[in-house]
């Protein structure tokens, strides 16, 4: 028995989400059955954060355990021929211990929010971006962000349908910053943590796009975050303009001892 770790990248505008479903399209079920038709075998893939429909990513990791010990780059190459015309790519493949869990060993993950602020909107980024068609302030939506930031309880911007066992998590970053090419004028937001709760940076994005409008000021940000009241939560922001950028593990990709609290 060999397992494998695997850096996929995928578009998620034609997919249900990552997680397998009995009938819609996912990239879960897409990769698994990819792996049936060029091992024979049907294992279970298990990913280092589950992405909701729409959602997009660049540097996703999930593991897989196979009976026959083949070459990585066999399997990378088998994978992507049996994806194809799907928007998904394995970028690479590589046998670690047994010891290594795609998820369970994830010591930080790393997700980035494309916002569109302008008046026309986008033409060739349409499923990658959120359109704001007004002027939003980076700076202030940066210094609402700062107030996220550290080990708190984020039930205010938790889905309701959330199954965490708790709402507590350690926001590490919430970096907002502007990117500006000819008429584009992106608001870009960078953020990290262990782990975030179900809609968490969807659920943050869209009270930042307040703040950024000046409708919230960063003390309002922090009072809703207190409040532990989703009803005072911004707008849920949209799947299209995230993506799951990166996971990082520990030396020897073993599991923290830690309960994943964040």
């Amino acid at each position: 028995m060999a397992r494998y770790k695997l850096v996929i990248e995928y578009d998620g505008a034609p997919f249900h989400g990552w997680q397998r479903q009995a009938e819609d399209l996912t990239v879960q079920g897409a990769i698994e059955a990819a792996v049936v038709r060029f091992s024979g075998e049907s294992p279970r893939l298990t990913c280092a954060g589950r992405t909701d429909a729409g959602v997009h990513a660049t540097h996703q990791v999930a593991h897989l355990d196979l009976v026959r010990a083949w070459r990585t780059d066999t399997v990378r190459d088998a994978l992507n021929a049996h994806l194809r015309p799907l928007p998904v790519a394995i970028l690479s493949a590589e046998i670690v211990g047994p010891e290594f869990d795609a998820r369970h060993s994830a010591i930080r993950r790393h997700y980035r929010y494309r916002i569109l602020s302008r008046r026309s909107p986008a033409a060739l980024t349409r499923a990658h971006v959120w359109h704001v068609p007004w002027p939003l302030d980076a700076g202030l939506m940066h210094a609402a962000a700062q107030r996220l930031l550290g080990r708190h309880d984020f039930t205010a911007f938790r889905a309701a349908e959330c199954q965490a066992n708790s709402p507590v998590r350690t926001l590490e970053q919430l970096d907002v910053a502007v990117r500006t090419t000819g008429f584009q004028e992106e608001i870009v937001i960078a953020t990290s943590a262990r782990s975030f709760l179900h809609h968490q940076v969807r659920g943050m994005v869209g009270t930042l796009m307040l703040a950024g409008s000046r409708r919230l000021s960063a003390d309002d940000v922090a009072g809703i975050l207190a409040s532990r009241d989703r009803a005072r939560c911004g707008p849920m922001a949209p799947a299209c303009g995230l993506t799951f950028v990166g996971v990082d593990y520990a030396p020897g990709g073993r599991p923290p001892s830690a309960p994943d609290l964040g």
